[in-house]
């Protein structure tokens, strides 16, 4: 394939990148707060559940839909169901939804770097700075966080701008095997500490008497957030793929791989804030405020402050990579505009769009929508309306309008897979995973 449409090198390339953006904010930073304030355990044995019954058919419909057409987000519905075109709005929520989730997704991903660059030069932990007073520092000085939103954009500005193969998978080669090697040293510092089984017993122990309808709704979206389904975004990965890859061996290792940094995640943090007698249910702010007084309280704790805050970025890092390539890759089409002039564009946007929620927490505290902050409402609008309704249009069209003949051939091409894997797939997306999406939906409508 030659000219503005890239191809990924390898299998093992596309399976990395396709990783890289499920895993990222979702298994590091909220899986863990989530599951704190959740119960534990029971929490995250559904999450798994519903990873694997939901989360994974709804990856292996995005991956039918981008190689079987080899076309981004948008035309892709257009091309598959040509006689039906009005489908194709699915693709275009979903960019808009991915270009809603980067405007505050680059916020976090601006406190990220400006937290590694402290970690790296050992300024995080100081006992003269207090961990909240710093967290609190860094979102609510307007400079500070304008500079790591706009470092944050640099980066995937440059990485984009090289393309698929030089650009997203040479970075995501880089970057997932040092993620999985920091994660697996930190784990066994966390689970060696003192204390430390008192978290893995809350991590891994399942107790369904604090499971309530929100938390079976946060235990879904987080399958959604976690596997970076809903909007497409894999659509135009899995354009990129050669026609001769199993699409099930392939989807089925991306999910290996998101529930094993998830599970990860817990044990290198479980341990160490039961260790250190801190609250696990404490919110967004855990990895932030509660982790950097744990390290501060183990030997040569500046060291694997640093090295968790550097894997924090790779994964926020490799996750935007995808957001941003659903919305170049649609741009391109039918343009002659090159790819670095569109990323540029895109970058630029973004930053500017990102700005009010940067300064949420500052010179706009007092702006709210909904008597939400810039920042939450716009979370609120991608991750609990945008991205369970983005899923539950592409479940209904994949099982409902597309010929079940292109589907079956296109799942079970390059595959070893038979019928029997086929027919499974179909009940689930026929039946199982539109009802399960809709009453979580509807139950978390009620709520508010």
């Amino acid at each position: 394939m030659s000219g503005k449409k890239g191809q990924w090198s390898s299998k093992l390339g596309f399976i990395l990148a396709s990783a890289g953006a499920a895993i990222g904010l979702g298994a590091i930073w909220k899986l863990p707060y989530v599951t704190g304030q959740s119960g534990g355990g029971a929490f995250f044995l559904i999450f798994v559940l519903f990873t694997l019954l939901i989360g994974l058919p709804m990856l292996l419909s995005e991956y039918v839909l981008g190689r079987g057409t080899q076309s981004e987000a948008i035309t892709a519905y257009k091309k598959i169901a040509p006689s039906k075109p009005g489908w194709a709005w699915i693709g275009r929520m979903g960019v808009l939804g991915c270009f809603l989730l980067l405007t505050f997704y680059s916020v976090v991903g601006g406190w990220i770097f400006i937290y590694s660059g402290l970690g790296v030069a050992g300024a995080v932990i100081d006992p003269a700075i207090d961990s909240a007073e710093l967290f609190g520092k860094i979102i609510g000085t307007p400079w500070i966080t304008l500079v790591g939103l706009a470092l944050f954009t640099l980066t995937n500005v440059l990485i984009i701008s090289l393309g698929v193969q030089n650009g997203i998978e040479k970075a995501n080669k880089w970057m997932m095997p040092l993620l999985f090697i920091m994660f697996i040293v930190l784990v066994m510092r966390a689970v060696t500490l003192d204390g430390a089984m008192e978290g893995v017993k809350f991590f891994l122990w399942p107790d369904f008497s604090n499971i309530t309808g929100k938390a079976l709704l946060e235990a879904l979206g987080q399958s959604f957030f976690g596997l970076a389904v809903g909007f497409s975004c894999l659509v135009t990965y899995s354009s990129y793929l050669k026609k001769d890859v199993s699409l099930p061996n392939s989807a089925g290792s991306v999910v290996l791989l998101t529930v094993l940094v998830s599970f990860l995640a817990g044990l290198a943090i479980f341990p160490v804030v039961f260790a250190f007698d801190l609250e696990p249910a404490a919110g967004p702010g855990l990895l932030f405020m509660v982790l950097p007084t744990a390290f501060s309280q183990m030997p040569f704790g500046e060291v694997f402050l640093a090295m968790f805050l550097l894997l924090f970025l790779f994964a926020t890092l490799t996750s935007s990579f995808s957001l941003y390539e659903i919305i170049v890759a649609a741009m391109m089409e039918n343009s002659q505009r090159s790819r670095p002039m569109w990323t540029l564009l895109l970058g630029v946007v973004v930053f500017i769009a990102a700005i009010p929620a940067a300064l949420s927490s500052s010179v706009l505290s007092d702006v709210t929508i909904f008597e939400k902050s810039i920042f939450d409402a716009t979370d609120f609008l991608v991750s609990n309306l945008m991205l369970p309704l983005g899923n539950l249009f592409i479940a209904i069209f994949i099982a409902y309008v597309v010929d079940k003949e292109i589907v079956k051939r296109e799942l079970l091409m390059g595959s070893k897979m038979g019928q029997g894997y086929y027919s499974t797939y179909r009940m689930l997306m026929l039946v199982i995973v539109p009802i399960v999406i809709l009453v979580v939906f509807i139950n978390m409508l009620l709520q508010y």
